[in-house]
């Protein structure tokens, strides 16, 4: 059996590595380097990329497949009567400097390029000539054999020295992480009804097929708002995730969306109504999340009014998943400010008195798009509801 890590798993062992190198516990070369293994597409490098960033440290992104031993170790230059060496500049520099050093694509690297890069991976320098500065993590990616990319085998020397995480596809990470990001709702809603579809290795991999990046393709191309003939946007799909996924996206699309004007629902110009399949449902609550931000802040309340009309029409569950992506959502106002909005609504209340045992559900796991502090009118709201309903903390709940 192998143990596998969902991305959420993978970049909390990365954020607990990067906390015992920065503090006191342990000198750098105590702390492991972190070797992510994963099929393509599956997002290793924009993991580490996007985590970089939440946490304002630098990201460097070496290609090895793409490099030479002499990248790594430098320029041999004739000085008088001896060999000097130019190490790349790319390296980093600012001693007081942190961030992660990522060797991308370690498995595709062949063995002489591997070995150059042992020194960095192992020794965290370069014979004399360069030395990594303490608060620089390093790390390698890579793709299995049985993924059918390009894989070298690593040495039993270098892989004895490295804290190994395995990558699996999560629906749960992905949608979350969808949703924040603002991805095109049909997607979303498609791969929470098809999860199967979200990596699939298993077809023509000389051709497009499933995987959270080519996914993600597909939302850029719906999101763009280009004016393409049917048979254009199914080829283009096509070409992104293969026939059959796009086959069944194209199918669910049609079925799913009942030309409900979502925004005149949210403004409410038009009655609540909601669809009666799962699949409709499903991409029905996704669009309503999606529209749920956009639009004058003058109606934001009449917004969030509707939103709660229509989460009293919805099984807990449903209920339960809308609230929790409205709040994932990023549309670059204060992530905090949006939530107060919510659970300060008077409508929340209702909300409560009919969901109140699934709201148990919203827990706020790390890296998910639900920070903690988040959660501090809700949980001030759930326990004076369970005051008045008694332990169950909900009194009708549907689902």
């Amino acid at each position: 059996m192998t143990f596998t890590a969902t991305p959420c798993q993978a970049r909390l062992i990365v954020e607990t590595q990067l906390n015992l190198l920065w503090s006191s516990l342990c000198s750098p070369f105590q702390v492991a380097p972190i070797m992510l293994w994963g099929q393509p597409g599956i997002g290793k490098s924009q993991l580490i990329r996007e985590l970089c960033q939440s946490l304002e440290i630098e990201f460097l992104d070496v290609r090895l497949s793409q490099m030479e031993p002499v990248d790594m170790r430098g320029i041999p230059v004739p000085d008088g009567e001896s060999v000097k060496w130019l190490v790349a500049s790319s390296w980093p520099r600012d001693q007081k400097s942190k961030g992660i050093l990522l060797f991308d694509e370690l498995s595709a690297a062949d063995r002489s390029l591997q070995v150059a890069a042992y020194e960095l991976l192992l020794d965290r320098r370069l014979g004399d000539l360069y030395e990594l500065p303490d608060g620089w993590l390093v790390m390698g990616a890579g793709n299995r054999f049985e993924d059918r990319a390009v894989s070298v085998p690593m040495s039993s020397a270098l892989a004895n020295r490295l804290l190994h995480v395995e990558i699996e596809a999560d629906i749960e990470a992905w949608s979350g992480y969808a949703v924040a990001k603002g991805l095109h709702p049909d997607v979303v809603a498609f791969l929470r009804f098809k999860p199967e579809y979200l990596l699939v290795n298993d077809s023509n991999a000389q051709r497009g097929w499933p995987s959270p990046r080519s996914w993600e393709r597909v939302a850029t191309l719906l999101m763009a708002g280009v004016e393409l003939d049917a048979i254009t946007e199914q080829l283009m799909i096509s070409g992104l995730v293969g026939e059959s996924a796009c086959t069944e996206f194209m199918a669910f699309r049609e079925l799913a969306n009942q030309h409900i004007d979502i925004p005149a629902m949210l403004r409410g110009d038009v009655p609540v109504s909601i669809p009666n399949r799962i699949d409709q449902q499903l991409a029905f609550v996704a669009a309503v999340v999606h529209y749920l931000w956009q639009g004058s802040t003058t109606q934001q309340d009449q917004r969030i009014s509707v939103f709660f009309a229509i989460g009293a029409q919805l099984t807990s569950d449903l209920a339960t998943l809308m609230l929790m992506d409205a709040l994932r959502v990023d549309n670059g106002t204060d992530a905090d400010s949006r939530a107060e909005q919510v659970f300060g609504h008077p409508g929340f209340e209702r909300w409560l008195e009919l969901h109140g045992v699934a709201m148990d559900q919203i827990t706020p796991v790390p890296n998910t798009g639900l920070p903690e502090g988040r959660f501090t009118i809700a949980s001030a709201r759930v326990a004076s509801q369970k005051g008045v309903y008694g332990a169950s903390g909900a009194e009708g709940g549907q689902g």
